[in-house]
């Protein structure tokens, strides 16, 4: 499957799809993650061919700092 946003081109088909080893309490609903063709993929582990949304290694990288300088926590 392939998909394009932002400029971006991806073939999920090459995806290595990856997960938090903290689990979320076995209900299977997780946010899965994929670095592939340059861009980042994320989509919910309950429905893999469900949507998938395509970030930028900008974006990605802006995210990954926002949560580790808790700008999320609630």
């Amino acid at each position: 499957m392939e998909i394009a946003a932002k400029g971006l081109r991806v073939d999920l088909d090459s995806a290595r799809w990856r997960r938090s080893d903290r689990g979320d309490g076995g209900s299977g609903n997780c946010v899965e993650v994929a670095f592939v063709d340059g861009a980042i993929a994320v989509r919910g582990s309950a429905d893999p061919r469900g949507p998938v949304l395509l970030f930028t290694q900008a974006e990605w990288d802006a995210f990954v700092e926002g949560a580790k300088d808790g700008e999320f926590d609630l």
